[in-house]
């Protein structure tokens, strides 16, 4: 794995010099992948490098593991908070679809969970303009496959370097740079509300995900739910469709 890590952090320092920018930022949720991101930009570019906290209605946890991956890689942060921001937007549409007898409650949830991922891709492109910077993403190759990610929100990226590793596979890298423990163990979530876990969401398991990438077999089930993901989320991993010329 080590071995990986040096040809990543070649791949990461590459990609910044051929777009002739200063350095890398990555958002910084207190899980796994951006912990893992963080510390490998760290080392990419020493003193180039950013790390953003961004809560937005978080579980104040996730604040205390983002800062354990701040001090465990030694990287720069600063700390934006969107709760505020977040409520004014989502209570503004809110009101205007109430209005006009349009508003889905059903579907609010998801549209409030959406909507503090793509205000956190745009405080990282706002914050990367200001230094200079290319902007990091943290999905690994079971989020990706499977389309668990928000379109233009953490989806919304210049670097994608986790891309081809499993979430085991990042779970082993996070030990080789000295990710904390605690972070290593925690219960994958993207903290949308309480209680929420990606696992839970998706009706499979990250292991699961990883032997169908390595073409191991899978109950039934597991590979149903994830054949599912992958088709209805192809939209996610291609730029805006276009009709052929008339």
């Amino acid at each position: 794995m080590e071995e990986k890590i040096e040809k990543l952090i070649q791949w990461l320092q590459e990609q910044v010099k051929n777009a002739n920018l200063n350095g890398l930022v990555v958002g910084i949720s207190g899980g796994i992948d951006s912990a893992v991101v963080a510390h490998l930009i760290k080392r990419a570019f020493p003193n180039n490098s950013l790390g953003v906290i961004m809560p937005c209605k978080s579980n104040p946890k996730d604040v205390e593991d983002a800062m354990k991956v701040v001090e465990s890689s030694g990287i720069n942060y600063v700390k934006i908070d969107l709760t505020e921001t977040h409520n004014v937007l989502f209570t503004s549409i809110e009101k205007e679809l109430k209005d006009k007898g349009e508003w889905d409650k059903e579907k609010a949830r998801l549209g409030d969970a959406n909507m503090r991922a793509r205000l956190r891709m745009t405080t990282l492109y706002a914050v990367a303009n200001n230094f200079g910077y290319l902007v990091t993403g943290t999905d690994n190759a079971a989020e990706w496959y499977t389309g668990y990610f928000t379109k233009y929100g953490d989806g919304g990226v210049d670097l994608v370097p986790l891309v081809n590793f499993t979430k085991g596979e990042v779970r082993e890298m996070a030990k080789v740079l000295g990710v904390p423990k605690e972070i290593i163990e925690k219960a994958p979530s993207a903290g949308l509300w309480e209680g929420q876990t990606d696992e839970n969401e998706m009706g499979t398991t990250y292991e699961m995900i990883d032997k169908y990438l390595k073409g191991e077999a899978v109950p039934d089930k597991d590979k149903q739910v994830i054949e599912r993901m992958h088709r209805i989320s192809e939209h996610k991993r291609n730029l805006a469709a276009k009709p052929p010329k008339f």
